[in-house]
């Protein structure tokens, strides 16, 4: 059992962009849920707001998960009526405690 999973104490759905086939031919890329997830919000600190305004991206959240869960950059993570695009994910220095993904809140669009 990983190290943080009794601190994983609220589920998020996973949506990622992916490719699908217009029957024609070609294909055009839609947002399906890949997977729910238990996580752990946090708000990022003052610093770690600055660190991200420096590289161009606005860090509104940061997520916990357990190691190996699968989150990626660009993925949309929603909760509630919330929608949250992942920035970047880390792993710590300790490989197997947790997977961290840095989040940018933003209005939803309309439909799944």
């Amino acid at each position: 059992m990983s190290r943080v999973a009794h601190l994983l104490n609220t589920s998020v759905e996973v949506w990622r962009e992916v490719k699908v086939s217009d029957g024609g031919g070609g294909s055009s890329t839609s947002r399906q849920k890949v997977a729910t997830l238990r996580a752990r919000a946090s708000q990022p600190s003052a610093r770690e707001r600055q660190a991200a305004d420096q590289s161009g991206a606005e860090l509104t959240h940061i997520y916990y998960f357990a190691p190996g869960g699968d989150v990626r950059r660009r993925d949309e993570l929603r909760r509630g009526g919330q929608v949250l695009t992942v920035i970047a994910v880390y792993e710590p220095s300790v490989s197997g405690t947790y997977l961290r993904a840095d989040c940018s809140a933003r209005q939803p669009t309309t439909g799944p």
